[in-house]
């Protein structure tokens, strides 16, 4: 278990966005598996951050966010970024290629819907369309 696959999403997104931003401004290695930083946040101090990737639930971070809990923060995301670079590069590699995919198939899904349209008749289209705005009404109504 990495410190990153226990962070939500967002957590990941701007701690990657956080290292992208150097906001981490010291770091060091406590020993083989614990690491601490100061982090620069949004408030005027900056964070004390602790990462254990042996047991990512032990690290700590003093931000409103995570401070008494076992939530991973961005501070401890841009941490882990800083201390492995190319933790870094995988996970925005694997953002790139989900990225490049979901754009193959929304695009094969436009596609999809062209092509059905384009095989129906003059009538066929117009009861479509009517079934489309009714359900839409209908969706609108419940919301």
């Amino acid at each position: 278990m990495s410190i990153l696959s226990i962070a939500s999403n967002a957590s990941a997104w701007r701690g990657y966005e956080y290292y992208e931003g150097k906001r981490v401004i010291s770091w060091n290695q406590m020993d083989k598996h614990e690491f601490e930083g100061t982090v620069r946040g949004s408030g005027k101090e900056p964070y004390h951050v602790m990462i254990d990737t042996e047991h990512p639930k032990k690290s700590t971070c003093n931000c409103p966010h995570a401070e008494g809990k076992r939530i991973v923060c961005k501070h401890k995301i841009a941490l882990f970024f800083t201390v492995f670079p190319k933790e870094a590069d995988r996970y925005i590699a694997e953002i790139e290629e989900y990225e490049r995919e979901e754009g193959e198939r929304e695009q094969e899904h436009y596609d999809q819907i062209v092509r059905y349209v384009k095989s129906l008749s003059k009538e066929e289209l117009r009861t479509a369309l009517i079934n489309a705005l009714i359900e839409a009404e209908e969706r609108d109504r419940y919301r």
